[in-house]
């Protein structure tokens, strides 16, 4: 799985975008009835930005701002970490992991094809992946940790 190519591991349908003007109400909405973690803001087939759920909470609700009035272009995240539809489904994980990232744009020729999601890591293949990579280091653990059997002594 880790090694298998973006394009094929994404769902386009969980790429949802709207305009840098889009309130972020309005957002929220896209959000919810999409059952997204973001929308990508976009203008004229170009990435701007991304806005998540958290930021709608940490960015918007928790400084007091008006979701009604508020555009999207002034609490988005931007620049956008993004990948290539052609990377590795592991080398985006490794993204993820190391920037705390839940979500990052699918990106080709410039343009938003889709999003790459961390519940995409948890289909069945990635549950039996992580089972066994468990299994296996518990046993390397157990295995490393008792003293060596010796032979008897005559």
């Amino acid at each position: 799985m880790f090694s298998q190519r973006i394009r094929k591991v994404m769902d386009p349908a969980a790429m949802v975008t709207v305009g840098p003007q889009a309130t972020v109400s309005q957002a929220a909405r896209l959000i919810a009835g999409h059952a997204v973690g973001a929308v990508l803001v976009v203008q004229d087939e170009a990435l701007l930005g991304i806005f998540t759920a958290s930021d709608a909470v940490c960015r918007v609700l928790a400084k007091g701002l008006d979701p009604d009035r508020t555009v999207l272009r002034d609490v988005m995240s931007a620049p956008v970490r993004t990948v290539e539809p052609d990377a590795t489904f592991g080398s985006a994980l490794q993204l993820m992991h190391e920037h705390a990232l839940r979500q990052v744009p699918v990106v080709e020729g410039g343009r938003p094809i889709g999003v790459l999601c961390a519940r995409d890591a948890l289909d069945p293949e990635m549950e039996e992946f992580a089972v066994e990579a468990q299994r296996r280091e518990a046993y390397e653990h157990i295995a490393h940790s008792q003293p060596a059997e010796r032979e008897p002594k005559p």
